[in-house]
């Protein structure tokens, strides 16, 4: 078999998933590889999988034939969650040479020379115990979507719930963090390049919450982040994902009094319905949910409010999609990102028998999203004639930091905190006052 020159990475999904990806490639570059242009050009092509839905699997299936399609030469390694949970499922699409699962993905560079010796190396698969892993792959990776401004950092990995819907614990194992000074040196060093760093993670408030890691830093978010904003200059902090009843008083209060914190809360929500919630297995109920959202709202007006919601769950009668969408009518959001249920195989959610039809599961995505729609555009008509701060992006745009995105008047340096003047709406965000002017001239 011929020396593994270069090589693509493809990634899917959540932007830990981009994160890992970014850490594989620097570690990749290490051993000596080269980044080809793309999988054309690549002698090995990684597809770092998501499996989170049907529709993720899906992707990356079609992906896998697009590639030996287009490159029939090139060797092709899954890993990720998709690779994790069905792994011989893979490994028997053609042009498949290599699964290696989340359990194994931080030795990928060690193992690609031997798999590479093995003279029938074809159809090797790598996946072990996720739930004994103890390291996870973590280095910044750049936002999507023409954004190279906003950094992701990962530093929490694993989840510990136990979600009746979700895949992710069983592939991504138990709840870890980075540890503070790791966390403190990665935001030192984004800081000499970035404006703006998101902090991520598969399960974020819960870092610092693992038993032995407690007992050595006894620390929880907010007080990661008071280190951060003490022993750093980074200008600005946002947080991703939190789980709603890890958004203690002390975090918000944190975040609502300091001006270096993005005023952006999402938490998700899943359902407005308690029965529900309750065959989620889900850690609260509406009334918990409501009241950290209130308490949000009340030490930060004007930030962004978003959930995850999901609809079709098992069971879910009209009665209890109509708890949840007059849930999501009263509370503050200003957007969502609405899921149509997805059966998981190995979730206990996969094995009810009352199953909502597929007609009826899209027909609620619809109505949510039109609710968010709606709801989104009121929370941008009140920004019109505010000044509001902004982190310019490199596609003409600037990203508000209360999660909108704005259209320039005028040419900007790209990766700059600026106050911004906001003239009006546009159909997806904002437009800075000034700007039709300058169009005109």
């Amino acid at each position: 078999m011929e020396q593994v020159k270069s090589f693509h990475i493809q990634n899917f999904g959540c932007r830990a998933t981009q994160a890992d990806g970014a850490a594989l490639e620097g570690l990749l570059e290490k051993q000596g590889l080269q980044a080809a242009g793309g999988a054309r050009e690549a002698d090995l092509v990684i597809l770092n999988t998501c499996t989170v839905t049907t529709t993720a699997d899906e992707d990356v299936r079609k992906s896998i034939h697009r590639v030996h399609r287009e490159n029939p030469e090139a060797r092709i390694l899954v890993t990720g969650c998709y690779a994790q949970r069905a792994p011989e499922e893979l490994i028997r699409i053609p042009g498949v040479t290599w699964v290696v699962g989340n359990s194994h993905k931080t030795q990928i560079p060690e193992l690609l020379p031997e798999l590479s010796r093995t003279p029938e190396y074809h159809g090797q698969v790598v996946v072990g115990d996720i739930m004994k892993a103890a390291g996870f792959l973590s280095s910044p990776v750049d936002d999507a979507f023409g954004d190279r401004t906003r950094p992701n950092l990962k530093i929490q990995e694993g989840c510990n719930n136990l979600c009746t819907f979700c895949i992710i614990p069983s592939v991504r194992g138990r709840s870890r963090s980075m540890p503070v000074e790791q966390v403190l040196g990665e935001v030192r060093r984004l800081a000499e390049s970035y404006r703006e760093v998101v902090l991520t993670g598969i399960n974020l408030g819960r870092w610092g919450r693992e038993a032995g890691f407690m007992r050595e830093q006894r620390m929880r978010l907010s007080d990661l982040l008071k280190r951060v904003l003490d022993e750093t200059a980074v200008e600005r902090i946002r947080l991703s994902s939190v789980e709603p009843m890890d958004f203690s008083e002390e975090l918000l209060e944190l975040m609502a009094s300091s001006p270096r914190i993005a005023k952006h809360v999402h938490a998700p929500l899943q359902s407005g319905s308690d029965a529900v919630l309750k065959r989620m297995k889900r850690r609260y109920r509406a009334r918990h949910y409501e009241d950290r959202l209130k308490k949000a709202q009340a030490l930060m007006p004007d930030a962004a409010f978003g959930a995850d919601v999901m609809t079709g769950f098992p069971g879910e009668t009209d009665a209890e999609f109509s708890e949840t969408y007059e849930f999501v009518r009263r509370m503050p959001y200003t957007y969502l990102h609405v899921f149509t249920y997805s059966e998981r195989p190995g979730t206990p959610a996969a094995a009810a028998a009352d199953h909502v039809p597929h007609p009826v599961r899209k027909d609620r995505t619809r109505l949510l999203r039109e609710l968010a729609a709606q709801k989104n555009l009121e929370f941008r008509q009140r920004m019109v004639g505010r000044n509001l701060s902004a982190v310019t992006l490199d596609n003409g745009k600037a990203l508000t930091e209360n999660y909108l995105n704005v259209e320039l008047a005028a040419p900007r340096a790209a990766n700059q905190i600026v106050d911004l003047k906001i003239g009006s709406v546009s159909a997806q965000g904002l437009i800075e006052a000034g700007r039709l002017n300058v169009l005109a001239s």
